[in-house]
């Protein structure tokens, strides 16, 4: 089972690259100027976007192939004051820019929306704004050129006191979407509410494929047994990333990974990851799929994935059943 391994957002080893650089609307109410103050908002968002490919250069020089992008990209696009800004024909070429270099160099780049995506919520007003959210995300993805196969992670949500019944109102919310974004999206379980077998449950409703975050799980398993997850869960939760008429999607089943900051927090995400827990799950679902794609979710971001594949050099010269590929890719023999 080959396994690609990428990172979040930003990079600390590379100066002054920040692809989330904003600015308040407080600020921009200040001015007296409103053309002026968008096309300024216009020129942040175009530098967040060259910052972003250039991450995706330092991704591709250091043989990573997995990378996720900041939502924030484009400052205040969904802000209630600015509905009539359309900041996309002053960005064409540098989305354009994106989407060519992920296409020429085959990565596999996703967003996920902030928790602003809630399509448990009872609440009419926050459905609204969680269907506008995951709007400008897929608008960002189809001005990159990037077809359906590029996702948008997203979480059940809330249980608001009764979570079957919330399970229930996500799965009628989500499914009401236009095709348009609930084909964009894949779901995830969380560390406090929905479990894994919850998150399958309304993956499999809905037509979503899912991500399993073995942390999360790890924290919020359900009373699962580590058999269960890897004898039953799992060729479920693969089995989402068939398309309909039942062969694999062109893109391999996603994971994140990530290992917990303390003790005392052991929900909160390390500066690195453990290799320990990465390898026993990935050894105990070798075979199931030829192919796997493994999101980072450390503090130390892409440090983090260069320390891990320190890691697993280490680990093949001691003959521990793994090959190393290149810089962010491994074989699990």
């Amino acid at each position: 089972m080959i396994v690609r391994f990428g990172f979040v957002a930003m990079s600390v080893l590379l100066e002054n690259t920040s692809p989330s650089r904003t600015m308040t609307y407080t600020n921009f109410a200040k001015l007296d100027d409103r053309e002026a103050g968008l096309r300024r908002l216009e020129r942040i968002a175009e530098d967040n976007l060259r910052t972003t490919l250039r991450i995706m250069k330092h991704c591709v020089g250091h043989g990573i192939y997995v990378y996720r992008m900041t939502s924030k990209m484009i400052p205040l696009a969904t802000h209630d004051e600015l509905k009539d800004w359309n900041p996309y024909p002053a960005l064409e070429e540098a989305f354009a820019a994106i989407g060519r270099y992920a296409g020429e160099h085959g990565m596999r780049i996703s967003f996920h929306p902030d928790h602003f995506c809630v399509f448990s919520t009872p609440r009419p007003e926050v459905l609204a704004k969680s269907a506008e959210d995951l709007n400008y995300h897929v608008t960002m993805l189809e001005h990159m050129g990037l077809g359906p196969m590029t996702k948008c992670n997203i979480h059940v949500g809330g249980a608001y006191g009764d979570k079957p019944a919330s399970l229930e109102r996500f799965i009628r919310q989500f499914g009401a979407l236009p095709d348009r974004l609930r084909g964009r999206v894949t779901l995830e379980n969380d560390d406090k509410t929905f479990t894994a077998r919850e998150t399958l449950i309304a993956a499999e409703a809905v037509g979503a494929p899912m991500v399993l975050d073995i942390h999360h799980h790890a924290v919020n398993d359900g009373g699962e047994t580590e058999d269960a997850l890897h004898g039953e869960l799992w060729p479920r939760i693969a089995r989402t990333w068939n398309g309909p008429d039942g062969l694999p999607l062109p893109v391999p089943p996603k994971l994140h990974v990530s290992s917990p900051k303390s003790e005392r927090d052991p929900r909160g995400h390390a500066d690195n990851v453990d290799t320990g827990p990465l390898l026993r799950f990935l050894r105990g679902i070798n075979g199931s799929v030829p192919r796997l794609d493994v999101m980072i979710e450390a503090k130390r971001k892409d440090a983090a994935l260069l320390q891990l594949m320190d890691d697993m050099r280490r680990l093949e010269a001691e003959g521990a059943g793994i090959r190393v590929i290149d810089g962010g890719s491994i074989e699990i023999l």
